[in-house]
């Protein structure tokens, strides 16, 4: 039997880590018996041309600027594929996400259209409807229109990613392939010490309730509300803050404001594997996103056994259900926030709630089954 070859195309890949880069490595990691080859951009000079990492033979093109390497990526990676094609003869094109990356692999069927390799397409994107109609003067738009008429199968993360596929005009296959969660990575327990550590570096004294998010920092992930929300909540909530981006001083700037700065914990980048950690030191988990694609960090949450809230926006509504496995706020309102918080510290049945969360993740979101449904996806979609 012929080993099946799969070239990935992935904008950003390891040592930079986001949602895609992890679903790209869980899964890969997890399918031994495929050859995964991927082109991405360098993004930084002093990171190798060509490195093995897991399952996965990485190709980085560029000269280390990042943004001029995100730019050129879809025309080097399309001639880095055909000579890759050569040799490999790959069954199909993995793209992950309408990027600068995937348009590589479109660029290389409209040149070898006598011979086209099938794209599969997995959609993560969780930005609003707003950003796509005005960012870049509507070209995310027309891209993804190109992208999905040009695309053979269509993964998405969440029945809303399938629906906004279908707006933007798809009509071929689609299968929901959430992403997912190590589910024995996230559910260990840390020790006392380790745990009082933590909460040490956060300024958090016994008695204190710590919320925590995992965000980046941008407008459409709602950290602002929650900050917002604290002058309303008793001096012993705290609330820290796990990642990067452009508010960054903003957020801190209203934290001032708002005289909650000694309440308001900026942990900055931590890598992914200390999140459990970290998740495992807080109390509850907090992110009322104003759009969400799915959001891997709500079922990591939910693995860690923390509450979560989380506002019922895209692909959220999937595993998250008000009473059952979780509680909503209203996007774009502290108040709710306030009102979701006190209700978790005042819930006696909160442990059941927190355990029916838990259950849904392992039954359905383990990275073992995520994989699974992807190699039998990569296995029967397409034969040379």
């Amino acid at each position: 039997m012929n080993t099946k070859k799969i070239l990935i195309f992935g904008t950003s890949y390891y040592p930079f880590v986001g949602g895609a880069e992890v679903t790209i490595k869980e899964i890969t990691d997890r399918i031994s018996d495929f050859k995964f080859d991927l082109i991405t951009a360098k993004r930084k000079h002093n990171l190798p041309k060509f490195e093995k990492m897991g399952n996965v033979n990485v190709y980085r093109l560029g000269i280390g600027i990042s943004v001029l390497d995100k730019f050129l990526l879809p025309f080097w990676g399309a001639f880095k594929a055909i000579s890759l094609n050569r040799k490999n003869n790959y069954s199909y094109y993995w793209c992950m996400m309408v990027t600068f990356a995937s348009g590589a692999a479109y660029i290389f069927n409209i040149l070898k259209f006598w011979k086209p390799v099938p794209v599969v397409l997995t959609l993560q994107e969780g930005d609003s409807e707003d950003h796509f109609k005005n960012r870049w003067f509507g070209l995310i738009n027309l891209s993804w229109k190109l992208a999905l008429s040009r695309t053979s199968y269509l993964t998405v993360l969440s029945k809303y990613l399938e629906d906004r596929a279908r707006k933007f005009g798809y009509k071929g296959k689609v299968k929901i392939v959430p992403n997912g969660v190590d589910i024995n990575k996230f559910s260990k327990d840390i020790s006392n010490e380790e745990r009082y550590l933590l909460r040490q570096s956060f300024g958090a004294k016994n008695g204190d309730v710590v919320l925590v998010t995992a965000s980046r920092l941008v407008l459409k992930n709602g950290v602002g509300d929650v900050i917002k929300a604290l002058p309303k909540l008793p001096e012993n909530v705290k609330f820290v803050v796990i990642g990067e981006g452009e508010l960054k001083r903003e957020l801190e700037e209203l934290a001032g404001k708002l005289n909650v700065s000694k309440r308001v914990i900026f942990k900055n980048f931590v890598s992914h594997d200390k999140i459990p950690k970290y998740l495992k030191a807080c109390d509850i988990f907090i992110r009322p996103s104003l759009s969400e694609g799915f959001g891997n960090s709500f079922i990591e949450a939910m693995a860690a056994r923390l509450p979560v809230i989380a506002t019922p926006v895209g692909g959220i509504v999937d595993f998250l259900t008000e009473g059952e496995t979780g509680y909503f706020c209203k996007p774009q309102d502290p108040a709710s926030i306030v009102v979701a918080i006190n209700r978790i510290l005042n819930d006696s049945g909160k442990d059941k709630i927190i355990e029916n969360a838990y259950n849904k993740v392992k039954e359905k979101y383990d990275w073992n089954l995520i994989a699974g449904q992807m190699k039998n996806l990569f296995s029967n979609t397409y034969d040379k």
